[in-house]
């Protein structure tokens, strides 16, 4: 484990492959950490990409410098954070693979700094251009989470159980039996970070309109809802199982897309591709970024 400071964070991250190859940030989502690409990673360095796995703001090792630091959720946040983690690596363009939340910061990167992004892969979200809607009362109902700590009674469950609340989720958004308590265990360490309850909070009540935005990155939020379509070469994978993200809620994207984009479902997958069927994951995300035709 490395680590790297930028002006507002000290990011520990991974960096592995070759040191000449072309880069690959990986960005894992919630509740989850950099041990999610533990099954892809490694193809792609062998397939001579240069990976760079980070800790998301709140996770693990990775800290804020400031106790006044708002700790802020924002998607508009982490994908200034991993633009600042890319400056700091010297790194002008770059690929991205994101789960989660990650998918989210990817779709960011890729409105805001389109000519910084060579080809990005998604996994398990859907993007459409705009604010965000009120999902359908089917999605509401796997979302409770979300609602839940949009609540004082549910954030206090978050602080004082913060564990027990992550894994309740990794043995719910799936069909059951895809991980064991050591895999949980390990990953479960990067909940211990002082930040992770607060992050979280804020990640899912800003995104409802229930908090505050930090004001600092109002400008990127602007920019960013101003896109109408996504011109970065695309590949969406999503689990035909999916139990937190409905897989029928990223269909039917192509018209948000002007680059090349492609949509596969992984059957009897849930809401961890990387995790769940890493070999297959693996093979179509080398595949994609290295430019192979569909």
């Amino acid at each position: 484990m490395l680590q790297l400071k930028t002006d507002v964070l000290d990011i520990g991250y991974e960096d592995a492959g070759p040191p000449d190859g072309h880069p690959v940030l990986l960005l894992h989502g919630w509740p989850d950490d950099v041990r999610t690409y533990d099954g892809v990673a490694p193809a792609l360095q062998a397939a001579g990409f240069r990976t760079l796995v980070p800790w998301l703001r709140g996770f693990g090792p990775t800290r804020f410098l400031s106790a006044d630091c708002p700790r802020s959720g924002q998607v508009a946040a982490m994908a200034q954070d991993a633009l600042d983690f890319a400056g700091a690596l010297n790194l002008h363009r770059f690929s991205v693979v994101g789960h989660d939340w990650g998918a989210r910061i990817a779709y960011f990167l890729a409105s805001i700094v389109p000519n910084r992004i060579a080809r990005m892969v998604t996994l398990s979200l859907g993007w459409d251009p705009g604010a965000v809607t009120t999902p359908s009362l089917e999605q509401v109902r796997r979302f409770w989470y979300q609602w839940f700590m949009a609540t004082d009674r549910g954030a206090a469950a978050v602080y004082e159980h913060r564990a027990a609340f992550a894994r309740f989720q990794w043995d719910t958004w799936s069909p059951p039996g895809w991980f064991d308590d050591p895999t949980f265990d390990r990953t479960a360490a990067s909940f211990a970070n002082l930040d992770w309850p607060a992050v979280t909070i804020h990640y899912y009540r800003v995104r409802w309109d229930e908090a505050e935005p930090d004001p600092r990155y109002a400008d990127l939020e602007r920019r960013q809802r101003a896109v109408i379509s996504i011109g970065v070469p695309t590949l969406l994978i999503h689990g035909a199982d999916d139990r937190c993200v409905g897989v029928e809620t990223s269909a039917n994207k192509e018209a948000n897309f002007t680059g090349r984009y492609e949509r596969r479902v992984l059957a009897g997958v849930g809401h961890f591709p990387t995790r769940e069927a890493p070999v297959q994951t693996a093979a179509w995300v080398v595949d994609f970024l290295r430019g192979t035709p569909a």
